[in-house]
């Protein structure tokens, strides 16, 4: 294989001259990516975090601390009880590690200034994670890889291969540690790794950049096909959408529409439940139904009507939390994170001020402050959003000191709204198979 004539390395996802953290654990990876860092001529700190899992872990906290000593680095290091929390919080060893992680980075990178966290994420990373969702039976979005830009983190490696890694740092004479429990073929991802991808490197020896390439334009289509089912979904009147409407359209644009009707009305549904949705859509009897997680969708003549179950109870107030907080139907995530220059980036997402919020339902009373427009109560705000009476207990409101911040598909109150370059809470507010 001929090595490749243009840099891989995406330089243009960091602006010139940005102050930027990289992800440092001392192993290949990590190392490449800091030191092209180094070459852009940014100005670079390292963090490092210790998860305390392994015995070699203060072997690879005196390598990195060594390393960036002798390279003028400016390092942050901190340990952290990975095991403790996620049999505090009910996790796993590895959503606790990256919550714990992603935690620790954001502080970091407010302490030292950086607008930017960079991961070293490169293209086995990205080809393998496709592999992964594509045995689990995921849809096009799974197919999609590992983004490169989510807030302020950045993957500039995504195309970059591991035979491309090994042969900078050997050029370069540039050291590195091991992870030795990247041997462990328990863990599904390694399996991936050191069986399949070999074997799928026999058959091509840039497997790894075809897929991670299929990948990215992936993303791009299910993109698209997502927009345009949510504009399909968009012309429903309440809970009611024209049956010819989804029987009339592509399958893979009436799909997501129907999803998205699903989760609008608080219910839910795997592929089985979409397909039932769309016979029922394409079929003559005036008066069929089918029964979804959390309610029905039955036929009215030419209309098709998404009917969540009666009396469902309402979700408890639930402590808004790091990582991804599941209330009723909906998902809200949460990160800490460094304001961006607009703290608004559309109704399920922008950024609050630092906090301790609430997600709860709607009370009486409450009301808010989009942007430049006058104060609205929030029953107000959703019936201009066409939000069903029945669906509107089970929209999330995120409470902060007893006072509305923001509501699902509605927005936030401008006053709880971040201060661009401050410290804030970036909230992903998500229904149902978003």
């Amino acid at each position: 294989m001929s090595p490749r004539t243009t840099d891989p390395f995406r330089f243009d996802l960091i602006p010139a001259g940005a102050s930027v953290l990289c992800a440092l654990s001392g192993g290949a990876d990590s190392m490449y990516l800091l030191c092209r860092l180094l070459e852009g001529g940014y100005h670079v700190r390292a963090a490092h975090m210790d998860h305390g899992m392994r015995p070699t872990a203060g072997r690879d906290v005196s390598f990195v601390r060594d390393w960036c000593g002798a390279h003028g680095v400016p390092l942050t290091v901190e340990r952290a009880d990975v095991a403790g929390y996620a049999a505090e919080h009910h996790l796993t060893i590895e959503e606790a590690g990256r919550v714990l992680r992603y935690g620790f980075l954001e502080r970091a990178a407010r302490a030292e200034g950086c607008a930017l966290i960079a991961t070293a994420h490169h293209a086995g990373d990205n080809a393998e994670t496709v592999l992964m969702d594509l045995i689990r039976g995921c849809g096009l979005n799974g197919l999609a890889g590992i983004p490169e830009r989510r807030g302020n983190i950045v993957r500039p490696m995504l195309a970059v291969t591991r035979a491309e890694i090994e042969a900078y740092l050997e050029q370069h004479s540039v050291p590195h540690v091991e992870d030795e429990t990247n041997a462990d073929l328990n863990c599904t991802r390694n399996v991936v790794r050191h069986k399949l991808m070999p074997l799928l490197a026999e058959l091509n020896p840039r497997a790894v950049e075809h897929i991670s390439a299929a990948a990215e334009r992936l993303r791009a289509d299910e993109e698209e096909l997502s927009r345009q089912g949510a504009l399909l979904a968009a012309r429903a009147d309440g809970n009611a959408i024209p049956a010819a409407l989804l029987a009339e359209a592509p399958r893979p644009i009436a799909l997501r529409a129907a999803s998205r009707l699903l989760s609008e009305q608080g219910m839910g549904g795997g592929a089985v439940h979409l397909d039932a949705v769309l016979t029922l859509a394409e079929g003559t009897d005036p008066s069929a139904e089918v029964h979804v997680p959390g309610g029905s969708v039955r036929r009215e003549y030419a209309l098709l009507v998404f009917d969540p179950a009666k009396e469902k109870p309402l979700p408890p107030p639930l402590p808004l939390g790091l990582g991804n907080n599941r209330w009723g139907g909906w998902t809200v995530f949460c990160e800490k994170a460094l304001c961006p220059p607009k703290a608004y980036a559309g109704p399920n997402e922008f950024y609050l001020r630092p906090g301790d919020y609430l997600i709860r339902s709607r009370r009486t009373g409450d009301a808010l402050t989009l942007g430049p427009r006058p104060r609205r109560t929030l029953k107000r705000l959703f019936i201009d959003k066409k939000v069903p009476a029945v669906r509107r207990d089970f929209v999330p409101v995120l409470d902060g000191g007893g006072l509305a911040a923001a509501a699902g598909g509605v927005g936030p109150d401008r006053s709880f709204l971040a201060v661009p370059g401050g410290d804030a809470l970036h909230i992903i507010l998500k229904r149902g198979g978003e």
